[in-house]
C-alpha cells in the first residue's frame, strides 16, 4: 500500500442535466489536477464531489471510469462511506480491487449519538470484510455534517488494532487542535487537515499534507507551500493559497468551487450541481468572479 501525502484535491464532480456523472470531464479534470493543477493526489467522490447525492451504481461507475483511464491509481483515494454498511463495504471493496491507494470512510451519519464502541465496531467490521490489500483506509472526520465524530480515542484504538491498514484521517472539522493532538497521539497514520494554511508548517505538527476542496483552484500555489514548507517563501505561498480559500469560502463552498472550475476549464457545464444543491446565483457568481480577479 502506498501512503498518500502532500496536496490532495477533493475533486469536484461534473454532473449532466439528467443527473448522471460526466465521466469524460471527470477524467479530464483529474488529469489536470495531477498535472498543471499542482496536486499530488486526488480525493474522488468526497463532500466536494457530492458523493452522498449519487447512487451506489453511479459512484461505482465513476470509480471504474477512473480506474480504466491512464491516470496513476497510486495517486487516488475515493470516498466509500455510506449510511448502510453493506454499501460502504461494497464501495470499499471496489476501491481496493480497482487499485485506489485509499478508501475514505465517512462515519454512518443517520443515527446520531452512537457510542464509540458502536462506531469502532462499524469500522472494524468493514476492515474485516473488505480485507484491504491495495487501498489504505482513511477515516473522514467531518462531524459538522456527519453528526458522528471520529474521536481520537476511537482512531487510536483502530490504528493499534489494524497496523498497516488504517492509513490516515482527513480532518474537515476545522478544529486544528484536533489534528495536532491526533498527529501527536497516533504518529503511525497520516493526518490531513482540510486547510491549505497548514501546509507550510506541516512538519512542525506532523501533518502528512492537506485534503481540500479549494485545491481544485489553488493547487499550484498550495504545492509551493508544501514543497517549500518551513521557509519564508513557503509561508508566503501558504498565505496566498489561504487567501484564495477564504475567497471561495465566502460563498456556498461546493457551488463556488464548481463555478471556479468552470472558469479554469472555460466550460460552463461545470456549474451544474446534483440535487439538492444548486449553482451560485447570478449576483453570487459576479461577486465571486470579481473577488477572484483581484491581484
Amino acid at each position: 500500500m502506498k501512503k498518500l501525502s502532500g496536496v490532495i484535491a477533493a475533486a469536484a464532480t461534473p454532473v449532466r442535466t439528467d443527473g448522471e456523472i460526466d465521466h469524460e470531464r471527470l477524467i479530464k479534470h483529474c488529469r489536470w489536477l495531477l498535472d498543471e493543477g499542482g496536486c499530488d493526489a486526488v480525493n474522488l467522490l468526497g463532500t466536494t464531489g457530492e458523493a452522498t447525492s449519487f447512487s451506489l451504481k453511479q459512484r461505482l461507475e465513476a470509480m471504474i471510469s477512473i480506474a480504466a483511464s491512464e491516470l496513476e491509481m497510486s495517486r487516488f483515494m475515493v470516498g466509500t462511506g455510506a449510511a448502510a454498511i453493506a454499501d460502504a463495504i461494497e464501495l470499499s471493496k471496489a476501491a481496493d480491487t480497482l487499485g485506489f491507494a485509499g478508501a475514505l470512510l465517512v462515519p454512518p451519519f443517520y443515527y446520531k449519538g452512537i457510542t464509540e464502541e458502536q462506531l469502532s465496531n462499524y469500522v472494524q467490521t468493514i476492515i474485516d470484510r473488505v480485507r484491504f490489500v491495495n487501498a489504505g483506509l482513511y477515516l473522514y472526520h467531518i462531524p459538522q455534517l456527519s453528526g458522528v465524530p471520529y474521536t481520537i480515542d476511537v482512531v487510536e484504538k483502530l490504528a493499534a488494532r489494524n497496523p498497516g491498514v488504517l492509513a490516515g484521517v482527513k480532518d474537515s472539522s476545522g478544529d486544528l487542535a484536533y489534528s495536532k493532538e491526533l498527529a501527536r497521539r497516533v504518529p503511525t497514520i497520516g493526518v490531513f487537515p482540510s486547510s491549505e494554511g497548514t501546509l507550510s508548517t506541516a512538519d512542525e505538527f506532523g501533518f502528512a499534507g492537506c485534503i481540500s476542496a479549494t485545491t481544485n483552484v489553488n493547487g499550484a500555489i498550495s504545492q509551493k507551500a508544501w514543497q517549500e514548507r518551513g521557509t519564508e517563501s513557503g509561508i508566503e505561498a501558504g498565505k496566498a493559497a489561504l487567501a484564495i480559500r477564504e475567497t471561495l469560502s465566502a460563498f456556498p463552498l461546493v457551488p463556488a468551487v464548481k463555478w471556479a472550475v468552470s472558469l479554469i476549464h472555460d466550460d460552463p457545464f461545470w456549474r451544474k450541481l446534483q440535487l439538492p444543491l444548486s449553482a451560485l446565483s447570478a449576483n453570487q457568481a459576479t461577486a465571486l468572479e470579481t473577488a477572484l480577479s483581484r491581484p
